[in-house]
C-alpha cells in the first residue's frame, strides 16, 4: 500500500498525535510509527507494543461473544431481550430482540446519546466510576431512558444497546462480561495482549489516555474503571491484525456468521461508513472497520479483506488521531479503487 509520507507527517503534527500507526500486509509489517508518550509526565516514549484503549472499537468483541452463544444455542437472534432482563430496565420495549441491539436498531433510550450535545471532557456517568466493574453494575445507569422509536424502525447508534448485550452475556453464561469475552473471543483469536485493564492500575506497557493534545490530564474519572460492553478494551497494533485474520478465517465464529456480520444493513453518512452487525463497513468497498472515540482515545482499524491488510491508528488522546486517520483513509481508498 502506498502512503504519502509527507501527508502523514503533516497529519501527525496537526494535532500533536500520540500513539501508534501501523500497516500489516499479510505476514509483513510495512509501516510502523510511534509518536508521543505512554506516560507524558515521566517522559516514557510510545512503543510499538503499547496496549492502547480503543473505546467503541471493542463493541465488536461484545457482538462476537453474543454470536458465539447464538451459534451454541444459548441465545437466539430473534430472542426478545425481556426474557433475560426480567423486571429490569422496564422502559425497554418488549419487542426488542438481540438482533436489534446488535444492529443499533432497537430504539432504546441511550444513557450516552452521541447525537446530543456532548463534550469528550464531560463527566457523563451518574454513578461512581469505581463501581462499574461488571455489566450488572451498569443497570442503574441504563435505567430510566424512554424508548426513542419502535424496534426495527431505523438505525441509531446506541451505546446503551451494547451495555444491555453485556448484561445478557453475564446472565446467559454466569460469568462476568470480561470473563465471557476472554473465553469466547480473545482466547480463540489468540489475542494475548488484549483485554480490559483497570484505569486506576494500568500496567507499565499500557498507555495513559490524555484528554488534550498537551498536558497531563487523563481520563480516569471520565470512564468506567473497567471498560465493558460498549467499549474500553486495551489492545495492540499486532493484536488488531491477528483479530481480523482470526475473524475472517472463521476462528472466532463460523464463516456463515462472519458473512452475516459483513452484510451491509444501513448507510451511515455521518460516519462515512456502512453498518453491518457488530461491525462497521467501508462505504463502498469490501473492507471492515473498527472505530472508537472517547475521553483519552481516538482509534480506527481498517482491514482490506482481499489483501489481508490491516491499517491501524491507535491514539491515546481524545482528538490527536483524527488527522492521521483521515490521511490514511485516503491511502486505503486509493488501494481499494486500484
Amino acid at each position: 500500500m502506498h502512503v504519502d509520507r509527507q501527508a502523514l507527517d503533516e497529519a501527525v503534527a496537526k494535532r500533536a498525535f500520540t500513539g501508534v500507526v501501523t500497516i500489516d500486509e499479510g505476514e509483513r509489517r510495512t509501516l510502523e510509527r510511534c509518536e508521543g508518550f505512554l506516560h507524558r509526565a515521566h517522559g516514557v516514549p510510545m512503543i510499538p507494543e503499547a496496549r492502547i484503549a480503543i473505546a467503541s472499537g471493542s463493541k465488536s468483541f461484545t457482538a462476537l461473544s453474543v454470536l458465539r452463544l447464538v451459534e451454541q444455542g444459548a441465545l437466539r437472534l430473534d430472542q426478545p431481550v425481556r426474557e433475560l432482563l426480567g423486571d429490569d430496565l422496564p422502559l425497554v420495549d418488549a419487542a426488542v430482540t438481540i438482533e436489534h441491539l446488535l444492529t443499533h436498531t432497537s430504539g432504546i433510550g441511550d444513557y450516552l446519546d452521541e447525537e446530543a450535545e456532548w463534550e469528550v471532557s464531560d463527566f457523563v456517568l451518574s454513578v461512581p466510576v469505581h463501581r462499574l466493574t461488571t455489566a450488572e453494575a451498569f443497570l442503574p445507569v441504563l435505567d430510566g431512558h424512554p424508548q426513542a422509536f419502535a424496534p426495527g424502525e431505523r438505525f441509531a447508534y446506541c451505546n446503551g444497546g451494547y451495555m444491555v448485550l453485556a448484561v445478557l452475556l453475564e446472565r446467559a453464561t454466569g460469568e462476568t462480561y470480561h470473563q465471557a469475552v476472554r473465553r469466547l473471543v480473545l482466547e480463540p483469536a489468540g489475542l494475548a495482549s488484549t483485554g480490559f485493564l483497570p484505569l486506576n492500575a494500568l500496567p507499565a506497557d499500557a498507555a495513559l489516555g490524555y484528554l488534550d493534545d498537551e498536558g497531563d490530564l487523563v481520563n480516569t474519572l471520565h470512564l468506567p474503571v473497567l471498560g465493558n460492553g460498549d467499549g474500553g478494551a486495551f489492545t495492540t497494533a499486532a493484536d488488531l491484525h491477528r483479530f481480523w485474520l482470526a475473524l475472517l478465517d472463521g476462528r472466532i465464529v463460523s464463516r456463515a456468521t462472519v458473512d452475516a456480520m459483513m452484510r451491509p444493513r444501513h448507510d451511515v453518512p455521518d460516519e462515512g461508513l456502512r453498518s453491518g452487525m457488530g461491525l462497521w463497513l467501508h462505504a463502498t468497498h469490501p473492507a471492515l472497520v473498527l472505530e472508537g472515540y472517547d475521553a483519552g482515545a481516538s482509534f480506527r482499524s481498517t482491514h482490506l479483506i482481499a489483501a489481508r491488510t490491516t491499517v491501524s491508528v491507535l491514539g491515546n488522546s481524545s482528538e490527536g488521531a483524527w488527522p492521521v486517520i483521515g490521511a490514511l483513509a485516503k491511502a486505503v481508498d486509493a488501494e481499494l479503487r486500484a
